[in-house]
């Protein structure tokens, strides 16, 4: 039987009754996962910090009562304190008052969560037992040697469990929780005790999302994630329906490599359902995580190639690379093929024998959809609007497949270049209307634009194009997916000409690439389940590369 992490769910507010039902309804993964799992969560952290009202954090009763009724596990107070991040007082009188409360109702918390640098006071250690404690930290960034240190103090007053997160902003600094659980593993090894089954540790912030899905194997016991519908209860939280979805949590398969996306953002990319997914199929050890990074030089030293990562028995054997790192993968690439160089830039980057080679995937993720849709690209005119490393792979794929392309860039200056370097024509953005924008069959979206937040209020962004100018069967292809349409899709579809959406280009990115990568073929129904597609089975057309990093 494979082991498991168990989850828990942070609830930061308290849904009316019928919500509550929809919500909780939403935690039983029937319909995202190929086997369902019953009785998850385990556990449903309540932030009473934030849920709570007035100076009491006061929680709503009748709601409360709701949720133990219809939540078949475990319950988890927390009063997270204004200096670790929380809404919560920072006073340790007030704090052990309500704490101690939440001690004397054991049939209601199962576990109430006690911060080491402030709550270990008589009060509310005589009324919360060890067995219902969670000890915490969470504090700024820090080394691996704090940490233990900082455990092994916490460690002295006995608990279920211990909790240190430190933030991780520079690149590296999430390592520091891995490390600290790597090294209390082999300490319990050591001493005959499994000292990490009770020491949850990670990084908090987007640079520390992936640590959280490393940490479980690494000996932690639960994996946080955001209750369904409910924003994430601290930085860089995923919702549980990720950690299911995308991860396959609570389960833990084999993995004896990592893969995984860099880019800045990757909190949307669906590359770690795909890649997963097919991993669990196919009964291939990896492990497949998104890393946002800020800055990919620092990412590529600090994590990449510090081999900290192999220390702690995972080693990173590829990457697929997206906005805005593409042209520096090629750049720190050992080996690289003739379509990078023209391109410049690479979304993959395969280590082999200590070499690490770039390849780009990305032309044929514009090309494949196209052909599927039974157009002849030989002489067709096409548009690619954006001269990105997405945008010049796109022209890149275009003229591989015969056509004649236009590149279009709001800026002039890199525009012509990458025009010049491709060897075809460029036209500023903004004359698009008046450059005979009819007689393209095919215009490809490769800019940023789509990707922003939309609704609630937010202001809606400006389409690239209007595509109420393109010819009636004109076919536009946005290279941008997002959890909805785009604004862009959503007019193209409006206008009557025909859309193909990012996702359609990320599978068909994906082909090459996941075989470049593990050497075996994506299974492509599969694939289709997991992105949500309902076009046919597709097969990848013969020449050239058909993968992705997205």
């Amino acid at each position: 039987m494979e082991p498991t992490a168990r989850i828990i769910a942070t609830l930061s507010r308290l849904p009316e009754p019928e919500e509550l039902a929809v919500r909780l309804e939403a935690l039983t993964p029937q319909a995202a996962c190929a086997s369902p799992r019953p009785g998850l969560p385990a556990f449903v952290e309540v932030r009473a910090d934030r849920a709570g009202t007035g100076r009491d954090r006061t929680l709503p009763e009748a709601r409360l009562r709701e949720l133990e009724e219809r939540f078949a596990g475990e319950l988890i107070y927390t009063l997270r304190s204004r200096a670790e991040g929380g809404d919560g007082p920072d006073d340790v009188a007030t704090r052990a008052a309500l704490l101690a409360a939440a001690g004397a109702s054991s049939e209601r918390w199962a576990l109430v969560d006690l911060e080491a640098d402030r709550d270990l006071v008589p009060t509310v250690l005589e009324a919360i037992p060890p067995e219902r404690r969670i000890l915490s930290w969470h504090g700024p960034a820090t080394d691996a040697e704090s940490l233990e240190r900082r455990f092994d103090r916490m460690a002295q007053t006995p608990a279920r469990f211990y909790k240190l997160i430190p933030a991780a902003v520079a690149p590296g600094e999430e390592l520091a929780p891995l490390l600290l659980l790597h090294e209390l593993g082999a300490r319990g090894g050591r001493d005959g005790g499994p000292v990490a089954q009770t020491v949850i540790a990670f990084a908090s912030g987007p640079a520390g999302v992936w640590t959280r899905l490393l940490a479980p194997r690494l000996g932690a016991p639960v994996v946080f994630g955001a209750f369904p519908g409910d924003a994430p209860g601290a930085p860089g939280q995923p919702s549980v329906d990720r950690l299911v979805q995308d991860y396959g949590l609570p389960e833990l398969p084999p993995a004896e490599a990592l893969f995984g996306v860099v880019g800045r953002p990757v909190d949307h990319s669906l590359s770690p359902r795909l890649h997963n997914r097919a991993y669990r199929e196919l009964g291939i050890p990896a492990l497949y995580l998104a890393f946002h990074a800020e800055h990919f030089g620092d990412f590529w030293l600090e994590v990449v190639e510090s081999g900290l990562l192999e220390a702690l028995g995972f080693p990173l054997r590829g990457l697929s690379v997206t906005t805005p790192f593409k042209e520096a993968a090629l750049a720190v690439s050992g080996a690289s093929s003739p379509r990078t160089a023209a391109i410049g830039a690479a979304n993959t980057l395969v280590e082999r024998d200590g070499v690490w080679e770039a390849e780009s995937t990305d032309p044929e993720g514009v090309a494949l959809p196209l052909r599927e849709l039974g157009l002849d690209l030989d002489e067709t005119e096409a548009a690619v609007v954006g001269a990105g490393g997405a945008g010049r792979a796109a022209v890149v794929g275009l003229k591989e497949a015969g056509a004649r392309v236009t590149l279009f860039n709001r800026s002039v200056g890199r525009g012509r270049r990458a025009a010049d370097a491709l060897g075809v024509p460029y036209v500023p953005l903004d004359e698009l209307a008046d450059a005979r924008p009819e007689r393209f069959r095919v215009v490809v979206h490769a800019t940023s634009l789509g990707r922003g937040a939309r609704g609630d209020g937010a202001e809606a962004e400006p389409l690239p194009f209007d595509p109420s100018l393109l010819a009636p069967d004109a076919v536009v292809v946005d290279l941008v997916y997002a959890d909805r349409e785009t604004p862009l899709l959503e007019a193209v579809r409006a206008s009557g000409r025909t859309a193909v959406d990012g996702r359609e280009v990320l599978l068909s990115q994906a082909l090459e690439q996941f075989r470049m990568m593990t050497g075996r073929e994506l299974p492509v129904e599969l694939a289709h389940d997991a992105l949500g597609l309902s076009r046919p089975s597709r097969t990848a057309a013969p020449g050239g590369p058909a993968g992705g990093a997205r």
